[in-house]
């Protein structure tokens, strides 16, 4: 009999910022297929259950997509329920709308769990609102792979949404330059949440034009959530401080074993 797959949101990091929903399907699974930011490692599993690690890491993917939808597919028509655990939610650039038409296309049944995005999430940790009432109403979400879309940087140099980007570290040099160059404010508040909701949680505050030798003087790494607006200046909430002390800085983050 063909088995099922079920995408599963694990949030942003935390094991406890997963949905009980999707607890109990990664317990249920015969099969689980794991991104490296999902909450896995950290889970108490039933011993029958078999995780297969399919994390891109920077540099070194461990699996092409087109090989997790094939894991995905192969598993499920040998009759296992498959729960295919991903970091954050299943369809913010995490490619599930691609995982679902593979399975679909060779009959497999999907269920879809959400999770708790990191754009939300990794604010929120921070004391940030994306919207804020008389501040923001509107929220721009981008990832940084590639340079900043016109309508990116125009929402940032208008301020007509909070800008959030994802995968914005390796780039975050030319970010700036482009964002400045197109005549942002210097002094633009900006916060940088990594491991948002994990004991390697910290923020780093800045406005823009000191974004880069901020970030560069406490070590800043990906994965990492940039904030773009004026829901990030620190008087909004009445937050002491730019920018965390050095000293501060947590354990480092949980990995895959």
């Amino acid at each position: 009999m063909t088995g099922r797959v079920v995408l599963v949101g694990g949030g942003p990091g935390a094991v406890d910022l997963l949905t009980v929903r999707g607890l109990r399907a990664l317990q249920d699974a015969d099969v689980v297929v794991a991104d490296r930011l999902g909450p896995a490692a950290n889970l108490d599993l039933p011993a029958r259950v078999r995780v297969i690690d399919v994390g891109k890491r920077p540099g070194a993917h461990s699996a092409t997509q087109a090989e997790i939808n094939a894991i995905l597919v192969r598993e499920a028509l040998a009759g296992n329920r498959v729960a295919r655990l991903k970091g954050g939610d299943c369809f913010l650039f995490g490619r599930g709308g691609e995982e679902i038409a593979a399975c679909r296309a060779h009959g497999i049944d999907v269920e879809v769990i959400p999770g708790v995005s990191s754009v939300l999430a990794a604010p929120a940790a921070a004391h940030v609102p994306v919207t804020h009432r008389g501040t923001s109403s509107s929220v721009l979400v981008v990832h940084g792979h590639d340079p900043l879309s016109t309508l990116a940087v125009t929402a940032v140099v208008t301020q007509a949404a909070t800008v959030v980007v994802l995968m914005g570290v390796a780039r975050l040099a030319d970010h700036v330059a482009t964002l400045l160059d197109a005549g942002a404010r210097a002094d633009l508040p900006v916060v940088v949440t990594e491991h948002a909701s994990t004991a390697a949680e910290r923020v780093t505050r800045a406005p823009l034009d000191q974004l880069l030798a901020t970030c560069a003087a406490v070590g800043v790494r990906s994965p990492a959530v940039i904030v773009l607006g004026d829901v990030a200046d620190p008087d909004l909430l009445g937050v002491d401080t730019y920018a965390h002390p050095v000293d501060t800085l947590a354990p480092a983050p949980l990995v895959w074993a």
